[in-house]
């Protein structure tokens, strides 16, 4: 039964819009949190110039849409095409020079860092007052949830976290070289109005342990910015 729902979770289709080939979650409610609609273009009529050079577009020069942004440039300033993994593009496609930046730096994330949340780390996890106890946290190969195992199994929804503070040693962590060994987070449990904490203590078991730990914190942090941008879009 188990091995049938993460079927269903992992479950893609290939589909063609005007913006290139994606391969999507089967089902729309399956959608990783991370995620970002593709944004409707501007209208040719509306751009008869470049909305970064402002130079005029004609039979020599033409306009172009960015995948991300959606606006229309020449070939001069969107003729660059690289990965845009947060629309679930299959190929590199093409991109404003601004847009093009961020989704490099994306690309860090789905490259290393992703693979460190789905390995998971050890920590000691306080669920609201409870005790502490010792778990291994991943995400899930879908993106969708945060799984807890120790002597019980918990899932928390991604996309119901709040809020994420970092936490190094000496306290919240505000940047340096402090090494971080925990994590706050914030969530809305599905039916709740209140706002729960789960906390994450990286173990001392052992030096690998521990950089393991500091990982998957780092990753985590950055997954959580991700989930902020896709909220504001």
């Amino acid at each position: 039964m188990a091995s049938e729902v993460a079927a269903r979770r992992d479950a893609k289709t290939l589909v063609r819009s005007p913006s290139g080939l994606r391969m999507v979650p089967a089902h729309r409610g399956l959608a990783s949190p991370f995620g970002l609609e593709e944004p409707p273009w501007v209208p040719d009529k509306e751009c008869p110039r470049c909305m970064q050079c402002d130079a005029k577009f004609d039979f020599l020069t033409r306009k172009h849409h960015c995948r991300r942004c959606g606006k229309c440039f020449c070939d001069k300033c969107c003729g660059r095409k690289v990965p845009l993994r947060r629309m679930c593009f299959v190929d590199p496609v093409r991109q404003c020079a601004r847009c093009a930046l961020v989704s490099l730096r994306e690309a860090d994330f789905y490259d290393t860092q992703l693979k460190v949340l789905l390995s998971g780390a050890a920590f000691l996890v306080t669920l609201g007052g409870a005790r502490p106890e010792p778990m291994v946290c991943r995400l899930s190969s879908d993106q969708r949830f945060l799984l807890l195992d120790g002597d019980r199994h918990r899932e928390l929804e991604v996309a119901r976290i709040a809020g994420v503070q970092v936490l190094a040693e000496g306290g919240p962590a505000a940047g340096g070289s402090a090494r971080a060994t925990g994590m706050s987070l914030q969530y809305v449990a599905r039916g709740a109005e209140d706002v729960a904490q789960l906390r994450l203590a990286a173990r001392e078991d052992s030096s690998t342990g521990r950089r393991q730990s500091t990982a998957w914190l780092v990753a985590m942090h950055k997954a959580a910015k991700l989930l902020c941008e896709s909220r504001d879009q």
